[in-house]
């Protein structure tokens, strides 16, 4: 009894432990709270194993907290095979949806009217020209050499054209193959969404979960569908942010091997290496090039990111033993950070407009020529000064008095965008009388595309977004901290902007993170494989959910395709007026 009284730890130790594993649960603990695969190493500390399963020093007490390098180690799931073939088979479901009359309408609806044509210019001549004011019916009857020997001022960059034009170089210049390339990013825009929410919660299953809620969300359907610039952007975007998470985890993973080769519990103090080549930062640099090739306002998530990816530099620095010279970090991994992903992303953005650069007809492809004094041609050349020029003229028209002045049937308010205020209308056939089209009566129909979101999804990621917005700052858990920066970084710039009309399908970069909020929260929800009837009752509330916005998204699908509809059921459709 007495040798069991002297092994019993004492009410101070029982307290430092359990501080101790408070302090550690509170960051790195809490992170596999989700996590959906076995635990290893933090985790299975932190939730707890089988005292039957543990060698006999696991029963001292007090437990030994995880090591330096065990916290610091990130594991990935060990499905991996499961993991690719759950991303293919939603990725492939969701292609055959939207795959269905991708062709129809036969005709270039909304803005496919620039960047359909913008892009068989560039096959033509690698620039983009003006076309003849009947363009759009010479190219629905057939006839497609109707354009004009002048260029044509574009205010978008060509990689999103590039792109569409590849479509209508393998399928010709038609309506499928002006909106191939779209169908092509628009699936792999939910399939890179999959393996980031993956990586992110290091479970199949969440990942899954938010391929599958974005399969069905209608915005991304119908910007699948269309020959926009939009969908190619929000692809590359949510690539790149993907990449530097995959860096998180190698930056994490190599502070671990250098304290183990050298054989030390932590950096005591010191910096730590100097890792300036790194390639998964590398690779999101030429990512969001690819995106700011495509449109502009990529530079705001690129800005938001970078800032964040050094932000988990910093602890991991502090995380490995830096201490005070953690803070270091801001210059000694900031500067190659900044090399590696913004001035890359620059460079790669030049490279886009490759073809105008290699033409001699494009749009102020000639005045560097005309203007040999210009201090920006002496010190960059003819071409590069020519191409500053021309980005200058885009800017002044996405800011001057035309643009602001303008007026749109379908300007959507940014402080709108998350409730679904004001959709954009991309096609519609008014009043198409019985008898007509396959209109039954006794009412007119209608045939409509409308840019929506599927309403139970969105409404959701309003809450899932504060609620994360709590557990990243609240509960210091850093894997919310990615979808509330995504989307206040692709939300929030816009207001600056809303002299002119925007549009609700710009919110196209937004519902990948929004899904992946609503993901994680449900992961949170659910738990790890412990968590017995709570987990059950999670999983059915979750499925029942998962159910309520594909029953959602059948339900809109027919104003998401054209689809022939009694007036009141259209109108059954429009839940709120300013849908109409």
């Amino acid at each position: 009894m007495r040798e069991q009284l002297q092994n019993r730890p004492s009410a101070d130790s029982t307290r430092d432990a359990r501080a101790a594993h408070q302090r550690l649960s509170t960051y790195d603990g809490r992170v596999t709270r989700q996590v959906l695969e076995p635990d290893t190493g933090m985790a299975a500390w932190t939730n707890g194993a089988s005292r039957d399963s543990m060698p006999p020093r696991a029963l001292d007490w007090p437990p030994s907290p995880p090591s330096t390098i065990e916290r610091l180690r990130v594991t990935m799931p060990t499905d991996r095979l499961n993991g690719w073939i759950v991303t293919l088979i939603i990725g492939a479901i969701a292609c055959v949806i939207r795959f269905v009359n991708l062709g129809y309408p036969n005709k270039l609806v909304f803005d496919e009217t620039y960047y359909a044509k913008d892009a068989y210019s560039l096959l033509k001549f690698g620039y983009e020209r003006d076309w003849a004011s009947n363009a759009n019916s010479k190219i629905i009857a057939g006839d497609i050499d109707v354009m004009k020997d002048t260029a044509s001022f574009v205010v978008h960059p060509q990689l999103g054209k590039w792109l569409i034009a590849g479509g209508e170089q393998l399928f010709g210049m038609n309506s499928f193959g002006w909106r191939f390339a779209s169908l092509i990013f628009g699936t792999l825009l939910i399939m890179v969404t999959i393996r980031l929410v993956r990586r992110v919660s290091k479970s199949t299953l969440i990942g899954g979960l938010a391929g599958i809620l974005l399969a069905f969300d209608g915005l991304e359907f119908v910007m699948s569908r269309t020959a926009l610039l939009d969908i190619f952007m929000a692809f590359f975007l949510v690539a790149a942010v993907a990449c530097l998470v995959a860096d998180r985890e190698w930056f994490r993973n190599h502070l671990a091997r250098y304290l183990e080769r050298r054989e030390i519990p932590d950096l005591g103090g010191r910096f730590g290496p100097a890792l300036i080549l790194r390639p998964w930062r590398i690779a999101a640099g030429i990512s969001f090039g690819l995106a700011l090739g495509t449109k502009w306002n990529a530079l705001f998530p690129l800005a938001a990111f970078a800032l964040l990816s050094l932000a988990w530099d910093i602890g991991a620095r502090r995380l490995a033993g830096a201490r005070s010279r953690a803070k270091l970090a801001i210059l000694r991994d900031g500067i190659p950070a900044f090399f590696s992903v913004v001035v890359l992303s620059l460079v790669v953005y030049a490279g886009t407009w490759a073809s105008w650069l290699a033409t001699s007809g494009g749009y102020d492809r000639q005045w560097g020529a005309q203007h040999p004094e210009s201090a920006t041609v002496k010190l960059l050349g003819k071409p590069l000064g020519s191409l500053l020029h021309d980005q200058y003229d885009i800017w002044n028209f996405h800011t001057g008095d035309f643009i602001n002045q303008a007026q749109h049937t379908y300007r959507a308010d940014p402080a709108g965008w998350l409730i679904m205020a004001r959709p954009i209308g991309i096609d519609a056939v008014n009043n198409i009388k019985p008898g007509t089209d396959g209109c039954l009566g006794p009412d007119n129909c209608i045939r409509v595309i409308s840019g929506v979101g599927t309403p139970a999804l969105w409404w959701v990621a309003i809450f899932a977004l504060v609620a994360a917005a709590i557990l990243w700052i609240g509960g210091r858990d850093w894997r919310f901290g990615i979808p509330v920066v995504g989307v206040l970084s692709s939300w929030l710039p816009w207001f600056a902007f809303d002299s002119r009309p925007l549009f609700f399908f710009y919110a196209i970069a937004i519902i990948p993170f929004s899904v992946m909020a609503v993901a994680l929260c449900a992961g949170w929800i659910l738990g790890d494989a412990r968590s017995g009837d709570r987990r059950m009752v999670a999983a059915i509330v979750i499925g029942a959910f998962v159910a309520l916005v594909a029953a959602n998204f059948a339900y809109i699908y027919p104003i998401l395709t054209d689809e022939l509809l009694p007036y009141p059921k259209w109108l059954s459709r429009m839940w709120f007026r300013s849908w109409i």
